[in-house]
Parts: C-alpha cells; sequence; structure tokens
C-alpha cells in the first residue's frame, strides 16, 4: 500500500503545529516516509512549497532504499570508510542520511558547475560559461564571482521550492535526432537515448547529431571505445550513418530539388544544434545583460569538445578552457564540492530599524543551526564559514533579488544595485519588502591541487591525418593524442585532440594548446568573418535557423519585458506578449506568449505604418489601444517602434510589445467593467499617439492623457513605467535584429523573413486539403449568436471564413473587434498544424476572412469592447472549432473576475475543463485557446489582500461524458475582509458547452454572492455589485465537451 505521505497546509510554513499534528498522526498510522511542506521549503507560495513537498515524499523513499545499497556494497569494500556523502542540487555535499529527495533533482548538473568553477579558477579564469553537453541534452550556466542559485524552478513541469544551481537546459545532445519535415532540417527535442542511442551505435537508432561527426570524420571510430552493437563490443558503424545520410539525402531532393551530399547535409544539422546551443547560453548570459565577449567558454560533458569551437563561433567568443578530466567533470566536480547546510526562514515584512536588529538575531541562530549541521558530519570548527543573505523586493512585487545582509543603509544600497543591474531601474520612493533570510555555512576545503603536465615531449607528433569536413571544406586533418601534445605548443585547426573521456574539434581560425598545469585552452586566432554570405534562395538548414533566431529575438523582447515591468500583471502574471514584424507590418516571429495579443498585433503596426507613413524618425515609438485602429480591449496597450537600417534611412522591421494594464481609466477599477455602452467608460483611448520623439520619452505628453476625462487612470505612475518597460523590450529587439543584419545582410534577413512566412503557409495549405467544409451556429448567454460558414478550394487550397449573419452590433461591450476576429482565426488553424511551426502572417494567407461591418466580432466606435476580448474571443474559436468538427466546446470563456477599493486592485481569470476531441479527454481546471496566464499563489494572494480564498477545487464531473470526455471546471470561493466593487465577465452560465460526435455537453458554470448573514444571490453571466466585509463570491467554471457517443 501506499507509505509516503506530503503534507501541506495554507500558510503552513508560519504556522506549523497544525502540520506537525497531522505527521504525528501519520506515524502512528503507519507511514514510514512522511514530508511536511513547513520543512520541505518553510517559504510561502503554497504551489511551489507544495509540488516540493510531493517531490521529496517521492523520491526519498527511492534514495534511501539506494544509499542502504550502496553503504552496505562500500562497507564490504572497506570497512573503515564509513562517511558517504552525495551531492545536492545547491552544489554542496551532505551526508548520507541528511540527503532529502527534494536535494537531489538536479544534483549531477550542480556537479559540473562546481567541477567548470574550481578548475577554472585554479587556472586563473574568473568569467564562465559552462556548456556540459552530454547525450540528450545541454546544460549551460554563467559565473561571474559567485555560485548562481535559483530558489524556484521548474523541472519536468513542477515548480521547485528548493536551492538549486541556475542551469538552463536545452534538448540538443549528441543523441537529438535530427528529421526533415519536407521544408525544414529539425534537431530534437525526442532523443535517441543510450538505447537505441544514434545509428552509427548499430542498434537500429535513428540519426542524431553524434552521426553528424561521425559523418563528417569528427569522430572517428577507431578512436572510440568498442561498445556499441547488439553485444556491446563493437566500434561505431559509420557505414549505417553514412546509408540512413543518404536516404534523407533522397528525401530532401524530392521535397526541395537540391541534390546535396551527406555531409553537406550533415552540416547543416549540425550548424541548427550549435545555433539551438548558442541560443541556451543567450539565456543565461545576453538576456540578463552580460557580454559574453569577455567571458570563457568552459566546454565539459562527453559532446562538449566536440562543438566547443561552433558554439563560441555563434557567440562570439574567443576563448575555452577544457579540463582534463572534461568529459567526466560532474562527477569530478562532486568529488571538489564543499560541505554545506543551507537554512532558510520566511520574513514578510518591509525592511526598518526593527526588522534589522530581527534579522541579525535570526541570522545568528539560522548560522548555529547551519553550523552544528557540519560539524556533525565531520567537519572542524576552522574550516566554516558562513554568509547570510536577505532576499527582497520593492512592496507589491513578487522578484527577490538575494542581498548580503547588514545595516539597512548597505541592505538598500546593495539592493539598487542589484536591482538596476538585473532590471534597469530602481523605485526609490518604494519600501523594500524583505521576503525571507537564508545562510549558508559552508565547510571550505583547501583549492584542488594543480596538475602539472610532465610529458617530456618536445615535437608534435601527428596520431593519423583523416579527412575530416569542417567550415564545408573536406580536407586532411591531423589527429592528435592529448597524452603525447608537448605543453605550450600551439595547434592550427583544423585538426582534432582525442582524449580518454571527450575529442576536442578545433575549427578552422582557431589554435589549441596543452598547458603546462595540464589544460587545453583554444583561442580564435584569425578575424571571425563579420558577415556570411548564404545567399536569398531559400535553404531548409537557414530557414530552420532564421525561424529560430525570430523566435529568440522575441522572446529577449520578453525576458527584458518582464524583468523591466513594474505592475504585478505584467511582472509576474505574465499578460504580455512580444513580436517581430516585417516592413509592411507582417507577423514574423512572436515568443510563446498570449494567443489573443499575438494574432492582432499585425493590425496594431499596419494602423501605425497607414497613419504615420513618410513622418516616422529614427528613435520615434508610438502607442496604442484603440479597439477600431488595430487594439483589442482598453488595457491591453501596445507599443511599437520602427527599426531603421541607418538614421535618415528606411524602415526595414517593426517591432512591438504588448501588455495588459492594471488600470487604464474607466468606471472602474481594473478597466474591466462588466456593464460598460461606451468604449469611454472602459478607459483612456490611445488612438495611434506618438510616445517617444527622436529618442525623447514624451513624458508631461502622457500623463496629461492619461490624467484627462471623465475617468481618468487610476495609477498613472505604473503606467509610465510599464509604457518604458515596454519600450525597453522593443529597444532590445531593434538591437537584436540590426545585429541580424550586420552578421546576414539586409537582402538575406528579408529574404528569410518572406520564406518562414511561406513555410507557414505551406503548412496551414496542407491541412486545408484534409478538412472539409461546414458551418456552425454558436449562441452565447445573452443570445446573441455567432455564425460561420467554411468553404474550401481543394485546388487552390484555400478556405473562405464567412462570418456573415452573426449579431450586429452589441448594445454592452461584448463586442470583438476585428483584430480579434483575426487573431482567432489564425490561431485555430495554427492549432490543427501537429507540428511546430511558427505562428506568423503567413498562416493567414490561404484564409479569406469574411466579417460583417458593424456586428459584434467587427464593432465601430463607439462600441465598448472589453468582454469581446477575454469572451468573444473564446466564443469565435469554439464556433470554428465547431464548423470544422475537431472538438468539443472547451469553457469557451475567461471567467474575468475584477475587484477593488481604493487601496487594492485585482484581476484574475479562471481555468475550466478543455473539449475532448478524437483521441484526446479533454484536461481539467486549465486556460484553454485564446488565454494562458497564471494566478497569483493562495498565500499571496491572501498575504496581499483582505480576502479568504475559502476553497479552490476541481469541479468532479461537470465536463462532459462521451468516448473520450471532457475535462472538469473548477470552485473557487473568495471572502472579503473588506468591502468592494466587483465586476463578473463570464460565458456559458446559460449555454452548455456543445459536445461533438454523440457525447454530452459540459456543464454550465455559475456565479454567486453568499452575503455574510448566509443569503445567497444568482450573479448570472455578467454583474457589477459591491461587497461588504465577510461576504463571499462563489465561481463555478464550466467544463469541457464530450467527444463520441459512449
Amino acid at each position: 500500500g501506499i507509505r509516503s505521505v506530503a503534507i501541506v497546509l495554507m500558510h503552513g510554513y508560519r504556522y506549523t503545529e497544525h502540520e506537525s499534528r497531522i505527521a504525528a498522526l501519520a506515524k502512528q498510522i503507519g507511514f514510514k516516509q512522511i514530508s511536511t511542506s513547513h520543512k520541505a521549503s518553510p517559504l510561502a507560495k503554497l504551489i511551489s512549497r507544495g509540488d516540493t513537498t510531493v517531490v521529496d515524499a517521492y523520491l526519498s523513499p527511492i534514495l534511501e532504499r539506494y544509499i542502504k545499497t550502496l553503504s552496505a556494497e562500500l562497507a564490504q569494500i572497506n570497512p573503515e570508510e564509513n562517511q558517504l556523502q552525495f551531492m545536492q542540487s545547491s552544489g554542496g555535499l551532505t551526508d548520507a542520511h541528511r540527503f532529502a529527495g527534494r536535494n537531489a533533482v538536479l544534483s549531477g548538473p550542480a556537479g559540473g558547475v562546481i567541477g567548470m568553477v574550481e578548475t577554472a579558477k585554479a587556472a586563473g579564469y574568473k568569467k564562465l560559461i559552462g556548456f556540459d553537453m552530454g547525450g540528450t541534452s545541454t546544460d549551460v550556466c554563467h559565473y561571474a564571482g559567485e555560485l548562481e542559485r535559483a530558489f524556484e524552478t521548474e523541472v519536468a513541469g513542477v515548480r521547485m521550492r528548493a536551492p538549486m544551481m541556475r542551469i538552463h537546459t536545452v534538448a540538443a545532445g549528441g543523441g537529438s535526432i535530427l528529421q526533415f519535415d519536407g521544408s525544414r532540417y529539425r534537431v530534437g527535442p525526442q532523443s535517441a537515448g543510450a538505447k537505441p542511442g544514434p545509428a552509427s551505435y548499430g542498434n537500429d537508432g535513428p540519426l542524431s547529431v553524434t552521426d553528424c561527426n561521425v559523418m563528417l570524420g569528427k569522430i572517428q571510430p577507431e578512436f572510440f571505445p568498442q561498445v556499441f552493437g547488439a553485444n556491446a563490443n563493437q566500434p561505431l558503424n559509420k557505414k549505417i550513418a553514412e546509408d540512413k545520410f543518404s536516404v534523407l539525402a533522397q528525401k530532401i531532393e524530392q521535397s526541395t530539388g537540391k541534390q546535396l551530399s551527406e555531409a553537406d547535409i550533415a552540416s547543416g544539422f549540425l550548424s541548427i544544434a550549435v545555433e539551438n546551443m548558442a541560443n541556451a547560453i543567450k539565456k543565461i548570459s545576453v538576456q540578463r545583460g552580460y557580454d559574453v565577449a569577455d567571458y570563457t567558454l568552459c566546454c565539459f560533458g562527453g559532446a562538449g569538445g566536440q562543438h566547443a569551437c561552433l558554439v563560441a563561433d555563434a557567440l562570439t567568443m574567443k576563448r575555452i578552457f577544457l579540463h582534463p578530466l572534461s568529459g567526466v567533470l560532474s562527477a569530478y566536480g562532486m568529488g571538489l564540492a564543499n560541505l554545506r547546510q543551507i537554512h532558510e526562514r520566511s520574513i514578510d515584512q518591509l525592511l526598518s530599524v526593527g526588522l534589522s536588529k530581527t534579522l541579525h538575531a535570526i541570522s545568528a541562530e539560522l548560522q548555529s543551526l547551519g553550523q552544528q549541521d557540519l560539524l556533525q558530519q565531520g567537519a572542524q570548527s576552522a574550516q566554516l564559514k558562513s554568509i547570510a543573505k536577505v532576499k527582497c523586493c520593492y512592496e507589491g512585487s513578487d522578484t527577490t533579488l538575494p542581498i548580503p545582509l547588514g545595516e539597512n543603509d548597505a541592505v538598500i544600497s546593495a539592493f539598487e544595485a542589484a536591482h538596476r543591474q538585473a532590471f534597469g531601474f530602481v523605485s526609490p520612493d518604494k519600501a523594500l519588502f524583505v521576503q525571507s533570510i537564508e545562510v549558508e555555512v559552508i565547510a571550505d576545503n583547501p583549492a584542488p591541487p594543480v596538475s602539472r603536465n610532465n610529458n617530456n615531449n618536445t615535437q608534435l607528433k601527428t596520431l593519423k591525418i583523416k579527412k575530416v569536413v569542417m567550415a564545408n571544406k573536406e580536407g586532411d586533418t591531423p589527429f592528435y593524442s592529448r597524452q603525447e601534445l608537448p605543453p605550450e605548443t600551439w595547434i592550427n585547426g583544423p585538426a582534432v585532440i582525442i582524449e580518454h573521456t571527450s575529442t576536442i574539434v578545433i575549427e578552422p581560425g582557431w589554435r589549441g594548446q596543452l598547458t603546462i598545469d595540464d589544460n587545453i585552452v583554444l583561442e580564435r586566432h584569425t578575424q571571425l568573418p563579420r558577415s556570411i554570405a548564404i545567399g536569398t534562395n531559400v535553404s531548409p538548414v537557414m530557414l530552420e535557423i532564421f525561424n529560430n533566431l525570430f523566435m529568440s529575438i522575441a522572446e529577449q523582447m520578453g525576458f527584458v519585458l518582464e524583468n523591466t515591468a513594474v505592475s504585478v500583471n505584467i511582472k509576474e502574471r505574465l499578460d504580455f506578449s512580444c513580436a517581430v514584424f516585417n516592413n509592411a507590418g507582417d507577423l514574423i516571429a512572436n515568443a510563446p506568449h498570449m494567443p489573443v495579443h499575438l494574432g492582432s498585433m499585425s493590425e496594431s503596426i499596419k494602423t501605425v505604418i497607414r497613419e504615420h507613413h513618410g513622418r516616422m524618425s529614427t528613435g520615434d515609438a508610438y502607442i496604442l489601444n484603440a479597439p477600431y485602429n488595430g487594439g483589442t480591449h482598453l488595457p491591453d496597450v501596445t507599443i511599437i517602434k520602427p527599426v531603421f537600417g541607418k538614421p535618415g534611412g528606411d524602415i526595414i522591421f517593426y517591432v512591438a510589445s504588448r501588455g495588459h494594464h492594471a488600470d487604464i481609466g474607466g468606471i472602474t477599477p481594473g478597466s474591466m467593467p462588466s456593464d460598460s455602452t461606451h468604449i469611454d467608460q472602459e478607459g483612456i483611448l490611445l488612438d495611434n499617439l506618438k510616445i517617444v520623439s527622436e529618442g525623447v520619452f514624451l513624458d508631461s505628453e502622457m500623463r496629461q492623457i492619461l490624467s484627462c476625462g471623465e475617468w481618468p487612470a487610476r495609477n498613472i505612475d505604473t503606467n509610465i513605467a510599464d509604457f518604458k518597460a515596454q519600450l525597453a523590450a522593443c529597444e532590445k529587439g531593434m538591437q537584436e535584429l540590426l545585429k541580424m543584419v550586420d552578421h546576414y545582410s539586409l537582402p538575406v534577413v528579408h529574404a528569410y523573413m518572406k520564406h518562414v512566412q511561406d513555410n507557414a503557409e505551406e503548412s496551414i495549405r496542407q491541412v486545408l486539403e484534409t478538412l472539409s467544409d461546414g458551418a456552425f451556429c454558436y449562441e452565447m448567454d445573452d443570445r446573441s449568436k455567432i455564425k460561420v460558414s467554411i468553404t474550401l478550394d481543394k485546388h487552390k487550397r484555400e478556405a473562405t471564413i464567412d462570418f456573415t449573419g452573426t449579431s450586429a452590433q452589441h448594445p454592452t461591450n461584448f463586442n470583438a473587434p476585428s483584430a480579434i476576429t483575426r487573431a482567432a482565426v489564425l490561431y485555430v488553424f495554427r492549432c490543427l498544424v501537429d507540428d511546430q511551426i511558427p505562428l506568423n502572417e503567413g498562416c493567414l494567407k490561404p484564409l479569406h476572412i469574411i466579417l460583417p461591418e458593424n456586428s459584434m466580432i467587427n464593432p465601430a466606435y463607439p462600441a465598448a469592447v472589453v468582454a469581446g476580448n477575454v469572451e468573444v474571443s473564446q466564443a469565435i474559436v469554439d464556433t470554428l472549432l465547431g464548423a470544422l468538427g475537431v472538438a468539443a466546446a472547451s469553457q469557451g470563456t475567461m471567467n474575468n473576475i475584477t475587484w477593488g477599493n481604493e487601496k487594492h486592485q485585482y484581476y484574475e481569470t479562471l481555468c475550466g475543463g478543455e473539449g475532448a476531441s478524437d483521441g484526446h479527454h479533454g484536461r481539467s481546471a486549465v486556460h484553454t485557446h485564446m488565454t494562458n496566464s497564471r494566478l497569483t499563489d493562495p498565500e499571496v494572494l491572501e498575504w496581499r489582500y483582505p480576502v479568504l480564498l475559502e476553497s479552490f477545487a476541481i469541479r468532479k464531473n461537470s465536463g462532459g461524458a462521451g468516448r473520450f470526455h471532457g475535462g472538469d471546471g473548477v470552485e473557487r470561493k473568495v471572502r472579503f475582509n473588506e468591502a468592494m466593487s466587483i465586476s463578473l465577465l463570464t460565458g456559458h452560465r446559460r449555454i452548455r458547452p456543445y459536445a461533438m460526435k454523440g457525447g454530452e455537453p459540459g456543464k454550465t458554470g455559475e456565479n454567486s454572492l453568499e452575503r455574510a448573514d448566509g443569503k445567497k444571490i444568482d450573479l448570472g453571466s455578467t454583474a457589477s455589485i459591491d461587497v461588504k466585509a465577510g461576504d463571499a463570491i462563489m465561481i463555478k467554471t464550466p467544463g469541457g465537451g464530450g467527444y463520441g457517443s459512449l
């Protein structure tokens, strides 16, 4: 039976007694593994603390069994030695009996970080980028004098609250599978693993990155151990790799008409893998403001040395460091690690003189605990040192920074410096909030001995000369044995160095030498070509590379926006989007942000182009939220920046960022009124205005606009701060696009902007070949109807989507601007492509959309539109899916709830049931379709706002029955401790989400108010109400429809 239990209670990190009492009961019952959340992670945030506790309860018994077995075997080998230590994800060692599952998740990669730091520091390198490439993935990390830890990490979809080395992983290892989809080369994310492994392993595996290096001659079977084949006693089989590349060459020729050699194909796939790994490194360095040109690339892992020069070139890095044990550096790093113990305690108070005294007292207490722990593990007092840090943020934010504990002035100064480095701004008028304190105690070991090379060779001896393809040229390439290299003798590339645990490839333009302390250092000794001549005709290799590059730029923009934004809505709920556009305003690439934003942003760009053509200057930027002129609804503010090739020249691109502002004015706090009938009631209308003129931010003008009218914006300082964050994101996009032009040339970048659209267009056309004509009428709760007829032209591979018959413009706010309707169409047809293709303008080219004028999906001024963005958009998606017959309706609503008073404003959307489809049960309690924003953690919600979250649970059996059942909705009850105004915008409270192919529809949702005296009031689909202290609101969200009869 079940023998492990995880105990997680709301606010259990602050009030531990109840968890402890339940743990005592569990022990009496007979549970063997009992994990309590206050011990697993003594910090706020129920969800991540709960996940951490569950992981601990699951993994700890497995580790305990392993430790017992290993200890018994070690005792037989050496009965005298009984201290067994394990590496933790935090980068420190601990005794076996203290090793817990929650601290084991990233212990292997953490060993690599420690190994990198200790060996590189010993060699004199202090600013490091770690590049650990193994068989299935690549781990990258950053070091600039201090170990970087993340205290909340998502691992395999589980949010962990445990100290871990800050490591970013990308699915590009030696075993990453190569694919050709008819247009693009693809590398990963699937991996061949160790079994069957790459094709050349001789176990009928697929082509992988390792096979590329075998094909190109960089890996020579005779220098690899003979551990392959069915009996694990054969060498690598190059013939199998050659045969499979030959078959792939035929497939590529059939699709593209181009004859390519097997080596050309292998080089192309390798280029994509390298670009993927370089983009991963950018995420932990360039995106965070570090210039990697000043860093040393530390390569390790079994495959790191094979790709070191190529990755360095992709990042314009000029130095590479490889330790003699680089192939097994993660294991070696565990031997170099120190005993470490980290103790944390939640504080959750504003910084003050009184708190400072408390913090120092708690620090002394935690230091004493840590010292006792390490002394019990055999450390000596003289070895011990401690580091105390407080995790601080501005009041109202959740984004903390670790700051050394000191006097208050020092803490504030250090925090502001760290905040400016991380986010580019400070807010000296805001109070500093101390979330927690952490004390790390370390048993400092002496530095590892520096190994010396005792090789007396003075002559460079070639092991063999082999044909190898490097830089797309085949040539005679010398292979050397590391053991026979004379120290301090430079080897110019192309060359290959063979080691016991890895292979080091020295590319042309690079040189390497064995140093006197037995490391290998590679340096670029010729200038890296500033630009690459690749031509403007489409290449399957460059198509994938540019797809990834455009996406990477949009992701970097999003990272900047998230970091520099001030509001909770943008910074923590992540209700924003960033995208890149060509000079015609067509969407080229976006980061995986909000679907309702992304498909509609090109309308905003085209509005700016149309209304400001010929009048834009370098350094200008524009702002809009006008629903009839490229916007969606007023809280979603878009900032657009034209990118000029040179000052005074032509506009070559556009970049844009859109963020949902917490308030933009209007009749209710949060700018989401349920009963608006005129656009002015929803907030300030920004109809395509200039916000930056030739590099100057128009601060006073924007403040005047936001403060005018009958219902001005309520927090203009926050609006302005978020506008500047959006501009910073656009600036980042512009810089990266100009770098791309510098590297590839403008004609090539423009050509590939067209090619990526053509690729997406062809993917949609292929889907259209599989669909049939259809029509659907979707009734909403207020009896409005959305009608669509989809007609396929199989010969042209096009579709006409005709919304004629849809209800007229709505008298309230259930009106979706045309940009929203087009976004919903784009989203649906993109989802029908069962493959990873970019969401760009090409997806719309085969689709002809007919929108009736002055209808609820194409309204005219002054129609109110707030529900169109959040509710009608969902209905349009389900209407289209119904017409195509591919899926039952999902919950069909975002369940929008806004509440606030003069002191507090809060907005959230609630999850529900997903509709089922053929072969797929609907998921429960998820956001679907046009939204994917994050809910505030329950403990943070209750701590920050005067509310109690009395219940939040899956609404059992609310999904429709069927061969494939619909997902269940949720139930959420919030009780208010202060008087508030509440606004509800929801759907499917009268009409059930439809089923498909004989399934049962999902249950309708319910909104009700429970007064403090127990009286209950049904609120219907939409409502604006005032509540008093003690009142509660209960929301039950709809379930998804079922698919297929039982």
